[in-house]
């Protein structure tokens, strides 16, 4: 939103309390059949053709964003899955079929189908970010929004030299399961957690319950799985989840060897909010795992409606 907002002429100040940011993780996939259902949102091709665009340009521009365009491979475990999930992808997919021994990373064996998505890839989540806000030339304020109107932001725990409240034409809410919490807000709060490892277990991103991904330096394997809540939660994984976690690992590829040398979590709020909201503040959140799928095409497209309100930002926002 930064970003669109600035190159459309507006002033852009950022509120960022640095903590628990869900877009920070080391390698997010951008794939458009998510889940085991093998669902594809109605705007995923667009979203996904508009992020990779979106890099390019970043890139030419000089912002170092490691991210690869190496496509997705999702192995099918039977005939029936592999059945929904034909029915769920577009024509204007590109997409193949292949069999186990055919796919371009070896999979461990039981795996009955592998679907191709030649277009998908991964990214390096807090680089992403870092690029947009610092390439939007942004002030960047340090603090926790813990509430906000069509015009101000209320802050807490920010510089004793500046004023608690924050004003501007228009506020937009961009955070997510711990920014919404902070607010007092019902959501559904669904916590992931990634494992960092030493080296790329595959050179393509491989997914079907878990993934594993190469990132910015050596690998990842994560993956949303604790129980949705009703609030958010500091970060943290539980041993019997670190077992399933590597367990999902073994039973697509097996790590080969890899070490894991760190760990990742975070909390995605789910339900999708992106437009002109009752109290007349605007918001883009609740893309839960789709953030660098469908976020880049949201913000472009609620920037735009943003500046053409009535009340839009004339040059501060």
């Amino acid at each position: 939103m930064a970003y669109f907002l600035a190159r459309a002429g507006a002033r852009v100040t950022v509120v960022d309390a640095g903590l628990h940011r869900a877009s920070g993780v080391p390698s997010a996939l951008i794939n458009p059949v998510r889940g085991q259902s093998g669902g594809v949102d109605a705007r995923a091709l667009d979203g996904m053709a508009f992020t990779w665009a979106l890099l390019r340009e970043l890139c030419a521009a000089g912002w170092a964003v490691p991210h690869g365009q190496t496509g997705v491979l999702r192995p099918i475990p039977d005939d029936r899955t592999r059945a929904r999930f034909e029915r769920n992808l577009p024509a204007a997919l590109r997409h193949g079929w292949l069999t186990p021994a055919d796919a371009p990373e070896p999979l461990t064996p039981g795996w009955a189908h592998v679907l191709h998505l030649p277009e998908g890839g991964w990214v390096d989540g807090p680089a992403f970010t870092r690029a947009l806000v610092r390439a939007s030339g942004a002030q960047v304020v340090t603090g926790r929004a813990l509430d906000w109107t069509a015009c101000t932001v209320t802050l807490a725990d920010g510089d004793p030299l500046r004023r608690d409240t924050l004003h501007a034409d228009a506020v937009v809410f961009c955070g997510g399961s711990v920014g919404s919490a902070w607010r007092g807000e019902a959501g559904t709060h669904r916590m992931g957690s990634l494992l960092t490892l030493d080296r790329a277990v595959t050179g393509v991103p491989v997914s079907f319950g878990a993934y594993l991904a190469p990132a910015a330096a050596g690998g990842v394997l994560g993956a949303t799985f604790e129980t949705p809540a009703p609030t958010w939660a500091p970060e943290g994984l539980p041993l019997g989840s670190l077992g399933w976690l590597l367990g999902k690992g073994a039973a697509l590829t097996g790590l080969r060897g890899a070490r894991v040398t760190g760990r990742w979590t975070g909390s995605r709020l789910s339900g999708l909010r992106a437009g002109l909201q009752p109290d007349g503040s605007w918001r883009l959140s609740g893309l839960s795992s789709k953030g660098f799928l469908l976020g880049p095409l949201l913000a472009h497209d609620l920037a735009a409606r943003l500046m053409a309100s009535p009340e839009s930002p004339r040059p501060a926002g």
